[in-house]
């Protein structure tokens, strides 16, 4: 029987230079998507898996990223005494339970798969889930809750990957699979940011994982690959021919907000689907196309 994943690896160190001026002084994760920072949706995700202990890897000047998922007595305090319900219930709903988060420093920018190695000690010997925030992913089950159901089928580690145009293969790990069936395959080849020419497939992984704690190992090494950083591709890589591994080919709604414009359509897009927002975000779309 498979260990259950309990824990999720957040890495967030980066300095979000795509969003300057906004994060000169504000972590890239705390822009909002709607009403929400874009690191809420992820942690929001590792929930409705059943994920409850969360691991930050963090950089300087991210305080406020600990300070949101805190309990804000005061605020809580002002809006239980005025009454207001449901804005006490989204602060609430924003609040990790005492114990279950812890934030590390990743003191140098050498990689994600460092990153991941940052987080070993509180991992230990368990699988654990691995999310980019930059990735905002929308479906049911979550896609981090496909990724946990898949490996407590499998046992082993098993990363989400889509489609990409072959022109994009550079920017991401891309896989080589086989033996397909019901959208999961084994993966047989991983490589990072291939040329389009050199890529084994167009299946790009999108920044969700669940992986087994022996990957660790690997990136214990340090060993660094594209771009001459620590990659946790090719520590996924070299598990190939041991535990099981697979890719799942995931069918729900990814935008990329580490994009300006993937950023918008997130927005955009959450906005439309809120029952709370869909006819005045339609109206207004409306109005400005007109325009």
């Amino acid at each position: 029987m498979a260990q259950r994943v309990r824990k999720a690896v957040l890495p967030v160190a980066g300095l979000g230079t795509r969003f300057l001026p906004a994060t000169k002084a504000m972590p890239k994760e705390m822009l909002t998507v709607v009403d929400r920072p874009l690191i809420q949706y992820a942690v929001e995700e590792c929930l409705a898996a059943g994920i409850e202990e969360f691991v930050f890897v963090t950089g300087r000047n991210k305080g406020a990223l600990e300070d949101h998922f805190d309990l804000a007595y005061e605020l809580e305090a002002t809006l239980e005494q005025r009454k207001k319900t449901a804005e006490l219930k989204q602060s609430q709903d924003a609040t990790i339970k005492a114990g279950n988060a812890i934030f590390t420093r990743q003191q140098k920018p050498l990689g994600l798969g460092h990153a991941v190695w940052c987080a070993r000690h509180w991992i230990g010997n368990e699988p654990f889930a691995v999310l980019l925030p930059d990735e905002l992913t929308l479906d049911t089950p979550t896609c981090i809750g496909q990724l946990v159901a898949a490996h407590d089928k499998t046992g082993g580690s098993v990363v989400a990957v889509m489609d990409v145009p072959r022109e994009q293969t550079k920017s991401y790990g891309i896989a080589a699979v086989k033996a397909e069936k019901d959208g999961l395959a084994e993966i047989t080849g991983l490589v990072e940011k291939p040329r389009p020419e050199e890529a084994p497939s167009t299946l790009a992984l999108i920044g969700r994982y669940v992986l087994l704690p022996e990957v660790l190992g690997h990136l214990d090494r340090h060993e660094t690959g594209a771009g001459g950083e620590i990659q946790l591709t090719d520590a996924i890589a070299r598990m190939i021919g041991g535990p099981p591994l697979h890719a799942l080919r995931y069918a729900g709604r990814r935008y990329d907000c580490g994009s300006r414009l993937g950023f918008l359509e997130a927005n955009v897009a959450i906005a439309l689907d809120r029952a709370d927002t869909a006819a005045e975000t339609r109206a207004l779309l409306g109005r400005l196309m007109k325009g």
